[in-house]
């Protein structure tokens, strides 16, 4: 069974996969299609690590993990991936605000690890710290 928005070039498993992905996220983005377009057993990898890690329950809720998303995209300059992940940060229900102080964070802790390496600060807060001693 195809979706309305089924492309002919697909077909098989690449079209069930892009057919699952309209299903789950009412569309199927670009960044699938252009994996299904060039290599179908990428498309089914990064499927299945998606429904994994970010459309399953465990210990973060979707809002987090999206903006956890979007903030690795940001400091990797993806205009794709930031975009995609704030617009599905706020699906999540994160607000204006949350986007925002987000942005800050980002914005504050990437210029902090800026100037500690650029000064070469040997770290001295680890989570070994944390260890009760015995």
């Amino acid at each position: 069974m195809t979706t309305p928005n089924s492309d002919p070039k697909f077909t098989g498993r690449t079209q069930e996969i892009l057919d699952e992905i309209q299903n789950t996220l009412g569309m199927i983005p670009n960044f699938y299609k252009a994996q299904a377009e060039v290599d179908p057993v990428w498309l089914e990898l990064n499927w299945n690590r998606m429904k994994a890690i970010m459309l399953s329950e465990g210990a973060l809720d979707r809002k987090t993990k999206e903006l956890l998303a979007m903030t690795v995209a940001l400091v990797s300059r993806s205009e794709y991936c930031s975009l995609a992940h704030e617009t599905m940060a706020r699906m999540s229900g994160a607000t204006e605000s949350e986007v925002t102080e987000t942005k800050r964070v980002i914005e504050l802790f990437s210029s902090f690890t800026a100037i500690a390496e650029s000064l070469r600060v040997p770290c001295d807060i680890t989570p070994d710290m944390l260890k009760k001693d015995s």
